[in-house]
């Protein structure tokens, strides 16, 4: 299915993109900046690889001086709190929050206090959504517009078995080296992602206090990108050719990453496939 091409003009706005080093992050970040928008945070990991991003899309748009690279690991709560307080102060203004950061990996590992996928895709995810929530509702104020904050999903979240549903504490569970099942780790989280992204949507509709932000999350769908790197060699070379022959480009991937800032207010609350609402 073709996705449209993004055209809406962003002059004037700051966008993060989370995890925008490459794949579907750098793309969609390209496309921010082709569309005008004032300043594009790549927010990586490796500053040197957001570094090259950054010279990439300043080469394809002709642009210069609305790429910024800054430091966030997602693994560590600290970085992320950091990362939120520079944005808070150092802004003028946030329109949008795309959360296109994640990782894949088959080996049970600790990111501070659960396991890393959990961490990555979902824990720190939200606790920087949260974080730059009052920087998002500011910006809709001043500016008298809707603020956007979106995440990048999967619909393998339709597969998940969250086996971890069962215990008194789901997080607890999800840290438990004993009792997880990392084939099914990266499709439990997205499918916590997607039902703390509609609890959220639900609570800021709720929320008393002024100011527009529209959440949503979003399925690229299949996309050839890297995201299977750390996983076992035969698991990446199966994924390889099932890319190849079903995977969209990451830039059409990227369209319906940048989808919801387009369409704002008719996307809250919802879950996006193919840039529309899905089920």
């Amino acid at each position: 299915m073709s996705l449209p091409v993004p055209s809406k003009d962003f002059s004037g706005h700051t966008i993060i993109v989370t995890g925008s080093n490459q794949g579907i992050g750098l793309e969609a970040a390209r496309h921010f900046v082709r569309l005008k928008a004032a300043k594009v945070i790549l927010a990586v990991r490796t500053v040197s690889k957001g570094e090259e991003a950054k010279r990439s899309i300043e080469a394809s748009t002709g642009r210069q001086g609305a790429v910024e690279v800054w430091p966030l690991d997602l693994c560590s709560y600290a970085s992320v709190q950091a990362f939120a307080e520079r944005a808070t102060t150092s802004l003028d203004r946030l329109d949008a929050l795309v959360s296109n950061a994640g990782i894949n990996i088959s080996a049970f590992e600790l990111a501070e206090d659960n396991e890393s996928i959990t961490t990555v895709n979902f824990v720190s995810t939200f606790l920087l959504a949260i974080l730059l929530l009052p920087k998002l509702r500011e910006t809709s104020l001043n500016h008298n517009k809707d603020a956007v904050l979106t995440f990048v999903g999967s619909f393998l979240h339709l597969v998940a078995k969250l086996e971890e549903r069962k215990a008194p504490n789901i997080l607890e569970a999800c840290a438990d080296p004993k009792a997880t099942d990392m084939s099914d780790r990266y499709n439990t989280s997205k499918l916590m992602e997607l039902l703390a992204t509609r609890e959220l949507a639900d609570q800021l509709t709720r929320s008393a206090k002024p100011g527009n932000i529209f959440a949503s999350i979003v399925n690229p769908g299949s996309v050839r990108t890297n995201i299977n790197r750390n996983q076992p060699l035969f698991v990446r070379a199966v994924m390889f050719v099932v890319l190849l022959i079903v995977g969209r480009p990451v830039e059409v991937g990227a369209r319906a990453v940048v989808y919801p800032c387009e369409a704002e207010q008719e996307s809250h609350g919802q879950y996006l496939d193919n840039c529309q609402v899905g089920v």
